[in-house]
């Protein structure tokens, strides 16, 4: 889902091509290369094909979340739609220098508000490395439940869900 929201001190957004520098930044930075993988950015044309790819893929929103005084892009929030699972997946990254300082719970907590307000979605997951410490807290913090380590492609991989609505069709 992109929308844009404003929090007290965050501004969330839909991605951009002008987002090529942040997007260098983020997806070369030490938790991201760790917990998420190296994507193979190292130039502005890279990261400028990697954004037009999510803008082009209808079940993947990447919303950036920047500072509202200076307008500088920290973080993102995202809501994908994976082939392989069933549900859509939320999931952040927050370039280094701007942790302990809750602009990742604030930018998710207001993303997952908004997407509980639509009622579109059943269920939220969230996947993690089992050793992302600071990502179980967040997820934990927001709300989703440890539902189990799994193995995909030679990885294992732990997965949080929250239930947001009933399935339509189980009217009690």
């Amino acid at each position: 889902m992109y929308i844009t929201i404003e929090t007290e001190r965050l501004r969330i957004r839909p991605i951009h091509l002008k987002d090529t520098d942040f997007i260098i930044d983020l997806v070369n930075s030490e938790g991201w290369l760790k917990f998420i993988g190296d994507r193979n950015i190292s130039n502005r044309n890279d990261a400028k094909k990697y954004i037009q790819k999510i803008l082009d893929n209808k079940d993947f929103y990447y919303n950036v979340f920047e500072l509202k005084e200076s307008k500088k892009a920290i973080g993102v929030v995202t809501l994908l739609k994976r082939k392989d699972e069933k549900y859509p997946d939320i999931g952040f990254a927050l370039l280094p220098g701007f942790g302990k300082k809750g602009y990742t719970i604030e930018a998710s907590k207001s993303y997952l508000e908004k997407i509980k307000n639509l009622n579109k979605y059943e269920t939220i997951i969230a996947i993690t490395a089992p050793d992302n410490q600071k990502s179980i807290s967040l997820l934990q913090k927001l709300g989703l439940k440890y539902t189990g380590d799994y193995k995909k492609e030679n990885e294992t991989l732990s997965y949080y869900s929250l239930k947001i609505k009933q399935p339509s069709g189980n009217k009690v």
